[in-house]
Order: C-alpha cells, then structure tokens, then sequence
C-alpha cells in the first residue's frame, strides 16, 4: 500500500475506490462515475451489505456520525474490479531496467519539467518550508499521478469497504475506511470527491487516508488539506511533509549513479543484476518510507534528476532472459509495429500490447501464438 506500508508494483495509474441506501445496487456520484471500468462500478452483493451493517456500528463506536455514514455510504458498493486488482498485483513485478524506461520515460520527463516550470514558485516555497528538494517532489507527483492527470476517479468508501469486506488484509483496510470516514466528518473533502485509485490511494500524490489523516497539511490556508483540488498545492506540500516527518534531510541528495558520486558518498546498492550501481544516503531511506522499493526510490530519485536537467543513465542493463537488449526490444516493437501489429509505443518494455502484437504476428506466420519475444523473433522481422 501507500507509503510505508506499501510495497512496489508499478500498477501506477500513472505509470500505475459505500449507503444508507441499498449499497449493493448504487450508483457512483457525478464526479465519479465519467470513465470508470466497468468491474469498478458498484454491483449486488448481499454478503457486502451485511458486512456494511456491522461495520457501521464499529464506526460509530470510534466517534464516526450517521450522518457521516450516511454520505459516504450513499451509492457505495461491492467493487468487484477492486478484489481482481488487489488479487493480481501481489504477482506483479519489473525490472529495475522497465521500471526506470517508464517512471522516467522521455515523455515524462518532458511532462515533468513543464510541470516543475508551471509551479516552481509554489515548490520553491514547498522546499523553503519542509527542507524537500522541489525536484523530489515533483517526482513524486510525476510517478504518483502523471503531474495530476491520473488521480483516479474511483470513490473511496467503495474501494477500502470492498477490501475490507474481502478479507485478504481485512483489518489494514477497514481502518482505511474509518480514516476515510474522519477525513468526510472533518470537512476536508465533500463525499462526491472523496476519490482515487482503485486501492483507495488518494489525490496527485496518492496518500492513503490513514497517511492523510497524519501528514497532509493546508499549504493554500483556505481550512481544508485539499490534496484532490485542480491545485495541486496542498498535495505537493503533504508530500514534502510526509518526507520530512520520515527522516529527510535538508540539502543532502537522495543519491545518484556510481561514478556520478564516489562510493564513499553513502551505501551502494545494485537493485538489478549486471546493471548500474547506485551511491545512496539517507534520504534514499526516506523515500522508501514512501513507497518500500528500491525500484521506487531510485525511480523519484534519477526522474528528479532529469527534470532539474540531468541525462539519462551512464551505466547499461545487460540483456533480458530472452538475450535481448533494451535497443533489441524497441527494434521488435518498431519492426511489429511496421507490419501492421501495433505494439502501442517502442519503449523497450515488452507489456500486455507488445505481448498481444508478437501473438498476432506469429499467428499470422503459422507460428505458436505464445506472445514471448526472442532473438530469433527479432531476426525473422528484419
């Protein structure tokens, strides 16, 4: 989950969720319900709307009004898109190589300096006040959410209800939900817009409620910590917030790529095998409270880098398990793409839609449609 109880998984949306009604049957609120998945909509569920019965009388003894219950539950429901989410992620991994070509894709980075260019006066004081470089922050913002494009949209009580009621980590996120409930009774948000991920991370920097509940702060001075707001404002000065609380340390970099800094500059970590080497320090450790990766912390760290305008890497990954480079890889896809299967994008990162491509292709030459890439592959599309 977000922040230090959460492990990698680049299911990012950037990269990478409830009545006094009937809550199976309801509907998701007006700010909610435009491009939400079908599988993320509210369906019935009678064992859902008696597990909401009973939580109700355990919120109520931790200080949550009916009031509160009643607009937060109201057109909440069983999200089963939610149980397939939670149940798939835990099998999910990248390499630190696919990891960096996406958290700090060209485009991104691209997006991020835009982004850092729009609100560098608002960073700037961001830092002067909680010490956090503006470019971490920005970082966060750009793998958090794609710079505030990819908050998520789902309601909040739905999605940790749903887990709560499903069991798997039952008790972490029924306590997610009563956070959600305080941050409703609190007047911070309205119910229509207590919104986010399917997981019920929330707003551009995608704080989960009970990190919300302690660490989000009114940067704006308007009387709510409003991290959901077109303004992005209070959100990047929580997350500044939330790293300073954690252990960061005012002008000390988070690390860098080993040559770029000598060894002795703090410890040195190789996340992937064959690949770059990394001196990190202390700071490193603080993102990791963020999000507890590697990958993560290494990902906020060189993506800050190039939005205050740092190059790529230096070092090189060696070739995948199907010996192909990252230039092998985006040559496959470039060279299906040209043949009329469109892998979507040539990133180097062999996804669902590279998959779906070199299936279709090999279907088409009379070959097993297996979707894996290879070497031989590669030669057959020259």
């Amino acid at each position: 989950m977000r922040h230090s109880r959460r492990t990698f998984a680049f299911g990012l949306a950037a990269l990478g969720l409830t009545s006094a009604c009937s809550t199976g049957g309801g509907t998701l609120g007006p700010a909610a319900a435009a491009g939400v998945p079908d599988d993320l909509r509210p369906v019935p569920n009678a064992g859902y709307d008696a597990w909401v019965a009973a939580f109700k009388n355990r919120a109520s003894a931790q200080g949550i009004s009916a009031s509160t219950l009643a607009q937060g539950f109201r057109g909440a429901g069983y999200l089963p898109g939610v149980v397939k989410r939670d149940r798939n992620q835990t099998e999910f991994s990248r390499s630190l190589e696919d990891y960096l070509s996406i958290a700090a894709s060209d485009e991104r980075v691209s997006k991020g300096r835009a982004a850092f260019a729009r609100h560098r006066s608002t960073l700037s004081a961001i830092e002067n006040r909680y010490g956090v470089a503006a470019e971490i922050v920005a970082a966060v913002w750009g793998l958090e959410s794609y710079f505030g494009e990819r908050r998520g949209n789902v309601p909040v009580v739905s999605a940790t209800s749903t887990l709560a009621y499903d069991g798997r980590r039952g008790a972490f996120f029924e306590k997610q939900l009563i956070a959600a409930l305080k941050i409703l009774q609190n007047g911070d948000i309205t119910a229509d817009r207590l919104t986010g991920s399917w997981a019920g991370a929330m707003g551009h920097t995608q704080f989960i409620p009970t990190s919300y509940q302690a660490f989000a702060v009114d940067f704006t001075g308007d009387g709510r910590r409003d991290i959901w707001s077109e303004d992005p404002s209070d959100a990047l000065a929580s997350t500044a917030a939330y790293l300073s609380r954690n252990g960061w340390t005012r002008g000390l970099k988070w690390g860098g790529e080993l040559g770029s800094l000598p060894a002795s500059a703090g410890s040195v970590v190789q996340p992937q095998a064959g690949g770059p080497q990394f001196v990190v320090t202390s700071n490193f450790r603080a993102l990791k409270r963020y999000n507890n990766s590697d990958s993560y912390a290494i990902g906020v760290g060189h993506l800050a880098d190039r939005i205050a305008g740092g190059g790529p890497l230096r070092g090189r990954f060696p070739p995948d398990a199907n010996g192909l480079t990252k230039d092998d890889r985006i040559a496959l896809q470039q060279r299906l793409t040209a043949r009329g299967f469109d892998t979507d994008g040539a990133d180097g990162v062999i996804g669902p839609n590279s998959r779906k491509a070199i299936s279709a292709y090999q279907a088409s030459v009379g070959l097993p449609p297996t979707g894996e890439p290879s070497v031989e592959l590669l030669r057959r599309l020259q």
